[in-house]
């Protein structure tokens, strides 16, 4: 039986020796650990899958949801993506070190602000193997050492992921409490965690669901990035065109329904109603269940009646609650009374109403005619994320290298002596 105490203070004693040593990697260093760790994920394809069938297995026996087994699953093409990820990551310039801003002063001081890493960094997940490998790049591009927290679900997958990265360590000779991950599911480890594992952590990131985030942030005695829900919206107004207006839709909620970027509400304008029959026909050929509004239901007769909780509630799954409303106002009224701060979208040719939504929706990630399932860092160019964060201090939206990181002032001067 594992000592939880004493794991704790292990992790929290290797990933301190490792943090002070990823100060003195150069970028070429962090660069070649990736690429040889992008390529031990590939040359262990066979093995990471074998180890995600047992996750699978224990996922069915658990009973586990379709959008859960959607996240928790492995083929090959998503370990191809976990793998190009890395690749991307590593052509990413290294954050740390770069200068932010530069000014001099009448006394004498010149004053730089440069990045600088966070520290130790602990992330709690639970079913999407894919983290511990983007996390463990983008921790590693930006300097910080990483704990991660697997769920029960995807502990074989993620152990054999971060097994590769293990491999690299020990090659060029570098310190194994770079990328560490819990050998356990007791949820003790959570709350040494929460509770930052000795001073072992500087940052907390939880990759969940709604308890699990909750939990996190009403609990955690150090810093936590972490959105509780994505309640996504997308408002299709009286000028959207009507082939995105399907098509975005469509592709918003169906491409993957499980993840915290796809839609969970449509809004509509209620002189755009012409588009709704072919909106609701395109989800259900997609084998989406449909719940509107009465007005919705007054048009459209194979609809299920919406009740008030569907406005806010996270599916995860093909279900689309649908609403119509009298104007762009009345959307933006709905957005922030039921949003949660984490993407919403617009369709719509007027510029006016463009910015008029873009103005006054305050999400971490508003888009214009897009698809709200591109809420990812890696679609924005980061080379993946470490989660998503919907609060407005020191990060918000796609969490990548840049937001991995702090800074500090660095004053020069000619022997300056202050009066």
């Amino acid at each position: 039986m594992l000592d939880i105490e004493q794991l704790s203070k292990e992790l929290s004693i290797k990933a301190r020796i490792a943090e002070k040593s990823l100060l003195e990697l150069s970028s070429e260093t962090k660069n070649l650990l990736l690429e040889r760790a992008a390529k031990k994920i590939e040359d262990n394809k066979t093995k990471i899958l074998s180890a995600n069938t047992k996750d699978i297995q224990i996922a069915v026996k658990n009973k586990r949801n379709e959008a859960f087994m959607d996240r928790l699953m492995l083929d090959s093409e998503r370990i191809s993506s976990m793998v190009e990820a890395l690749i991307e990551i590593n052509q990413l310039p290294d954050p740390i070190g770069k200068e932010l801003a530069n000014w001099s002063r009448p006394n004498g001081l010149n004053i730089k602000r440069v990045a600088t890493p966070l520290g130790v960094i602990g992330v709690i997940f639970e079913s999407r193997p894919n983290v511990a490998s983007d996390v463990s790049g983008l921790c590693i591009k930006s300097g910080n050492a990483v704990i991660l927290r697997s769920g029960s679900d995807s502990l074989n997958s993620s152990m054999a992921i971060v097994d590769c990265f293990k491999e690299v360590f020990k090659e060029l000779d570098l310190p194994e409490g770079i990328v560490q991950i819990i050998p356990t599911s007791d949820r003790q480890m959570v709350i040494k965690m929460l509770q930052g594992m000795d001073a072992g952590l500087d940052v907390i990131v939880p990759r969940g669901g709604k308890s699990l985030v909750n939990e996190v942030q009403k609990s955690a005695k150090v810093p936590v990035f972490g959105h509780l829900e994505g309640i996504c919206h997308a408002y299709i107004d009286k000028d959207a065109d009507p082939i995105k207006a399907v098509e975005v839709t469509l592709n918003s909620k169906m491409r993957r329904p499980g993840i915290c970027g796809a839609l969970e509400t449509l809004l509509i304008h209620q002189d755009a109603t012409e588009h709704l029959f072919n909106i609701i026909k395109a989800l259900q050929n997609k084998g989406c269940e449909v719940r509107g509004c009465k007005k919705t239901i007054s048009l459209i007769n194979d609809v299920l009646a919406a009740n008030d909780s569907d406005w806010d509630k996270e599916y995860l799954s093909p279900i689309l609650s649908i609403k119509i409303v009298a104007s762009i106002d009345e959307a933006i009224t709905h957005i922030q009374r039921h949003g949660t701060g984490h993407t919403e979208t617009i369709i719509t040719e007027n510029k006016i109403a463009q910015n008029h939504f873009t103005q006054s929706i305050d999400s971490a990630i508003v888009m214009i005619n897009t698809s709200t399932q591109f809420a990812d860092g890696g679609e924005f160019g980061f080379g993946g994320e470490i989660g998503i964060a919907t609060g407005k201090f020191h990060a918000r939206g796609p969490v990548g290298l840049e937001q991995l990181t702090s800074y500090k002032y660095i004053i020069e001067s000619m022997g300056a002596l202050r009066d």
